[in-house]
């Protein structure tokens, strides 16, 4: 049965070596790692160390050393075969089945191993040779120390058709072509696929050259990418695979942090500026398994995408990767380079400092979402700003986990709010006896208003009460805040009234609020009609129930007119399905000038229950008020 290194790697992944060693072994927490007296040998003092982040375990007794397929071979005496599938079926991974071509490709995969190693070795060796004198002088103008540049590996290719293949001549062509280092074509033959390029080794979690990155050096090849990357082949996934990942997690541990860049010319960039724990996907945007590899490393890797668009739209597409990924404690965070830069110039631009600056205070995806969807698009109109609406609440329900599902639609939704219904400019003027607080405007241009309310209001006996009510009872005016701005939107004569209100119940905790409520109430207080939360002397908690049943039918009455509208226009189209539905309808507006009718004799059948007359709560509040 063959098991490539990839399903291995992802079985090691996904199973937490202490956890397993654990349940028969006593261990405990110091630091970033687990120790325990090692189960190899008799010891007193725990020598026996388990580190998670790096997958194995060393004694520094015995010098007993492994991963998790290894325990379970030498501590539990399972066969490898056995101890796969074991962990596998913990892990919730299917152990592919035996394949003999799989089977001869995994004799050859150390062979795999070799080659890259060897095409790795030749790559450096052209870099100082006269063919290399053009990428040696592309490295002198990014200014790399030569620290770096041996540190990294680059290497150079040369213009060569067959450079390669004659200097590995000790392996069998195929092999160099299942390496990704040659291309086979149909009726021509093969090829290096490296030419004329700067190259860079790929290298897996444990270090190994798995495949290679080139920059073109000639701009006049205008035809030609300028980064080429090795194919995938059954040593390299770029889904899976993250550049400096084996460097970056061990710096990572001292900084606690990870930082994503785009390609691997800014990881180098930062490397030699000192900020060595950068890693970069393969040029294409962050997978769901790289994310995985970035949460263990750290709960809140930093993506620093470079400031262009192409840039901005790369990290939103990380940020819809990882939504549905969400859980407790792990998320990304966002850095926003300034426009047209990447992480290398604004080093080069600003020094070292400039982008600490920026690494230092990351954006949230919350923030990020929020104003790449806002930005997106004009919003002038309120088809726009529905628009806006739908597009935060599809980010939303692509989130998995229902707490930080319900969370980010809260939150999304505040700001929306707070953007599509702006807080009016304050209608209250100062006073002018030097107190700080409020006091009502009145210029004649707002006693103007005052009449134009009233005016407005009157004509609606529902609406004037409603009005009226919450004046009366100004502790209820945020409740209803929601509802007050869809009753301004569908009846503008009532604008200016919902404005006050909204505005005195922002005020409201300062004083100076209750002469302007007390006016607005007498002002649209309906003659005639008696509601129940108008009375002075009717229980308080009873008439604000009463005052929000008011409200619901003041913002259902529109609709129900609409519906009697809509029913009565489709007379001509479907007359039986309209007069059913006309009749329906008119039920529901009986019923509806019914409990109006009812609430607004419920004082007067209140004391035939024993309710007392006199409030004291409602006269105070009323007494507030005048």
């Amino acid at each position: 049965m063959a098991l490539s290194p990839q399903w291995l790697d992802e079985l090691r992944a996904r199973v937490t070596l202490s956890a397993i060693i654990g349940r028969t072994t006593k261990i405990h927490k110091v630091g970033r790692e687990w120790k325990a007296c090692c189960p190899f040998h008799n010891e007193k003092t725990p020598s026996f160390t388990i580190n998670d982040e790096k997958g194995f375990y060393h004694c520094f007794g015995c010098g007993a050393h492994g991963d998790v397929i290894r325990w379970m071979t030498d501590q539990r005496g399972l066969s490898f075969m056995d101890a796969v599938k074991e962990l596998a079926a913990q892990a919730g991974m299917e152990v592919p089945a035996p394949d003999p071509h799989a089977a001869r490709q995994a004799e050859q995969r150390a062979t795999l191993v070799d080659v890259m190693t060897a095409a790795q070795d030749w790559f450096r060796a052209q870099l100082t040779g006269p063919d290399g004198e053009a990428a040696r002088r592309y490295l002198g103008s990014r200014g790399f120390k030569p620290a770096t540049i041996e540190a990294f590996g680059f290497g150079y290719a040369a213009e060569s058709r067959n450079a390669l293949r004659h200097a590995l001549a000790r392996f069998d062509e195929d092999l160099l072509i299942e390496a990704g280092l040659r291309i086979a074509v149909e009726e021509r033959d093969p090829y290096d696929r490296f030419r004329g390029r700067l190259m860079l080794p790929i290298q897996d979690a444990r270090g190994r050259v798995i495949a290679f990155g080139g920059r073109i050096l000639e701009s006049s090849k205008t035809d030609a990418p300028k980064y080429l990357n090795s194919p995938d082949t059954p040593l390299f996934d770029k889904g899976r695979t993250l550049y400096n990942l084996h460097r970056a997690a061990p710096a990572s541990r001292q900084t606690e942090r990870i930082v994503v860049v785009e390609g691997y010319m800014d990881v180098i960039a930062l490397a030699d500026a000192g900020i060595a724990e950068a890693v970069a996907p393969m040029g294409t945007a962050l997978t769901e398994r790289q994310i995985e590899l970035l949460w263990r490393i750290g709960n809140a890797p930093i993506l620093c995408f470079d400031g262009d668009a192409a840039g901005q739209r790369a990290a939103m597409r990380a940020i819809a990767r990882a939504l549905p990924l969400l859980r407790p404690g792990h998320t990304l965070r966002i850095v926003r380079l300034p426009s047209g830069l990447d992480p290398d110039d604004l080093i080069r631009r600003d020094g070292r400092a400039a982008l600490e600056e920026l690494l230092a205070g990351p954006s949230s995806m919350l923030d990020t979402l929020w104003q790449h969807e806002r930005d997106a698009l004009p919003l002038a109109t309120p088809e726009d700003k529905a628009g806006l609406k739908q597009r935060l609440l599809e980010h939303v329900e692509m989130i998995a986990h229902p707490d930080i599902r319900a969370l980010y639609r809260r939150d999304l939704m505040d700001r929306f709010s707070a953007f599509a219904f702006p807080a009016r400019p304050p209608r209250f003027s100062p006073r002018r006896d030097g107190d700080k607080r409020p006091a009502l405007d009145t210029s004649p241009e707002a006693m103007a208003r005052l009449r134009r309310i009233n005016t407005g209001a009157s004509r609606d006996k529902l609406a004037g009460a409603v009005l009226a009510g919450l004046a009366r009872h100004p502790d209820q005016i945020d409740r209803h805040a929601e509802a007050l701005s869809a009753l301004a939107v569908s009846d503008p004569s009532l604008e200016e009234a919902v404005d006050l209100l909204i505005e005195a119940a922002d005020i409201l905790e300062h004083g100076g609020a209750a002469s302007i409520l007390g006016k607005l109430a007498n002002g649209v207080e309906p003659k005639g009609m008696r509601f129940s939360f108008l009375a002075d002397d009717f229980p308080t908690k009873l008439a604000r129930e009463d005052l929000a049943e008011a409200v619901g039918l003041l913002i259902e009455r529109p609709a129900l007119e609409r519906a009697l509208a809509a029913a009565t226009d489709s007379f001509a189209s479907d007359p039986e399905g309209a007069y059913a539905e006309q009749q329906r309808l008119l039920k529901r507006k009986l019923a509806f000038e019914e409990r109006l009718r009812q609430m607004a004799s419920k004082r007067a059948a209140l004391p035939a229950h024993g309710v007392a007359a006199p409030n004291n709560d409602a006269a105070q509040d009323r007494q507030k008020l005048d």
